[in-house]
């Protein structure tokens, strides 16, 4: 029942959200998304002492299709979930202070994008997937187009283009599939035999809806100006725990469903994904708008997992998954710091800041270190999972491996030329007004500061939450 509850309390919050007035939604988005990460903590230990089947619901949904309301997770879904029931309650404090034009449609869209995403990382049925799938990025869309940046109509109708597309290829896939097996049970799905050459075009199908999503060259365009254009609370949403609907995905519905065209289509895939890494490098490089320079980060950080889950080996899927879980921290907290810049400073250009530690020096602090983090420095959250995924490329391919290893030199490049930029050199007469962090504002970044370094210096806990899905993964592909 808590795997229900993950998706029920932010899915009815979110829906009384809209009736309430004044800032009644603000409260209620607070209290339900702490409430949700009660819960998932709570899922997490029932996990640990009774094992995942504890956490499995069914019951009735549609049976004419073959379809129920199949929830329940293994350790990457869990993850997942509190990555997803940490990131809101942050998210909401941090902009707690903020006023929005219509704030109960604002967070209660908000809500409704959580409970989507929850029930996409929790669904074991095709259709409840697909359903949860378009639950998650509805809100987005209206989230986008009425509270963005001045060009949040052409982006916003861009960012629908592709994922709608990415959308409908999943959708002929699935319905492929099930009239085959005529259930949309993920274990009807896994249990199906294809021929090689069913797999090979499936494989398509879900790949591109997929790719769209994380994003992967060349199907990344979407991504910069939509985050460039978003709210930036959004944008947290959509860098920090959407993007990795699209490697969730690849693994929990791709490579277990399709082995064979996985195969087949696997170095493809990771040559894709490599050029994403060093082009989007490249292009951060480049990038003067500080919010554009960390969606090309994003993209870059994103290549290499989605490269390291076709690698085949324990270490890189291993290495993947709790990269998922380190990225989403690491590149919300840059969001946050982009947040306070903007509220205080409304510029987004980095040659019009600097000198910021001189006014603000808890902010410059914490941005060297979540910075150190986005560079995956020894002793922070993001080291291990990027050594481990290194090392399973090395495995598969040493000339993939030696060129993703590329990306590491131009993250450190641009991620510190950012820094320099932001926060070193003088004040000048915008940034000598700039005023330090606020309560909650210092209490977000805490806590993902703490995170960091509590899971560099010991990564265990995450690592002994996805062991048993890479064992199992290891053996699928």
């Amino acid at each position: 029942m808590l795997t229900v509850l993950l998706i029920l309390i932010p899915l009815v919050a979110g829906l009384i959200a809209f009736g309430l007035k004044g800032t009644g939604a603000k409260v209620l988005s607070l209290i339900a998304s702490i409430a949700t990460l009660a819960v998932g903590v709570g899922a997490w230990a029932q996990f640990g002492s009774q094992g995942a089947e504890s956490l499995r619901f069914t019951a009735e949904w549609i049976p004419q299709l073959g379809s129920q309301f199949n929830v329940g997770v293994d350790g990457m879904g869990l993850m997942l979930c509190l990555l997803t029931a940490i990131s809101f309650p942050l998210i909401f404090i941090t902009i707690y202070t903020r006023e929005y034009e219509q704030p109960n449609a604002f967070y209660g869209l908000m809500l409704l994008s959580q409970a989507g995403l929850m029930g996409v990382f929790t669904a074991y049925d095709a259709l409840l997937f697909y359903v949860f799938w378009e639950l998650a990025l509805i809100p987005v869309y209206f989230l986008c187009s009425m509270w963005g940046g001045e060009k949040r109509i052409a982006v916003t109708f861009k960012f629908f283009i592709y994922t709608f597309i990415g959308s409908l290829l999943m959708l002929v896939g699935l319905i492929y599939i099930y009239t085959q097996t005529q259930s949309f049970e993920w274990s009807a799905f896994t249990s199906l035999t294809m021929a090689q050459n069913e797999q090979s075009w499936l494989f398509w199908l879900f790949f591109v809806a997929f790719a769209i999503k994380m994003p992967v060259f060349p199907f990344h365009t979407w991504q910069p100006d939509t985050y460039e254009q978003s709210p930036t609370p959004v944008t947290m949403v959509l860098s920090g725990i959407m993007v990795k609907m699209g490697l969730f995905g690849v693994v929990r519905w791709l490579l277990p469903v399709l082995p064979l065209g996985a195969y087949m289509w696997a170095e493809v895939a990771m040559v894709l994904s490599i050029i994403g890494i060093i082009y989007a490098s490249c292009i951060a490089m480049l990038q003067q708008d500080i919010k554009k320079l960390i969606a090309y980060s994003s993209i870059a950080h994103i290549g290499l997992m989605a490269a390291a889950i076709f690698a085949n080996n324990e270490q890189s899927l291993q290495g993947m998954q709790v990269q998922m879980f380190n990225h989403g921290i690491n590149i919300i907290g840059l969001w946050i710091i982009v947040e306070i810049i903007q509220q205080r400073l409304h510029i987004k250009n980095l040659n019009e800041m600097g000198g910021i530690a001189t006014v603000a020096p808890r902010m410059a602090i914490f941005l060297v270190v979540i910075s150190f983090a986005n560079i995956a420095l020894p002793l922070t959250n993001g080291f291990i999972g990027e050594f481990l995924m290194f090392s399973g490329l090395f495995q598969y391919n040493v000339w993939f491996a030696a060129v993703a290893c590329l990306g590491i030199i131009l993250s450190a490049v641009y991620t510190l030329n950012m820094v320099q930029k932001v926060i070193f050199g003088e004040a000048n007469t915008l940034t000598g007004t700039f005023t330090d962090l606020k309560a909650g504002e210092t209490f977000s970044l805490t806590v993902i500061v703490a995170i960091i370094l509590v899971l560099g210096v010991y990564p265990k806990p995450l690592l002994e939450l996805v062991s048993q899905t890479t064992v199992w993964l290891d053996k699928v592909i």
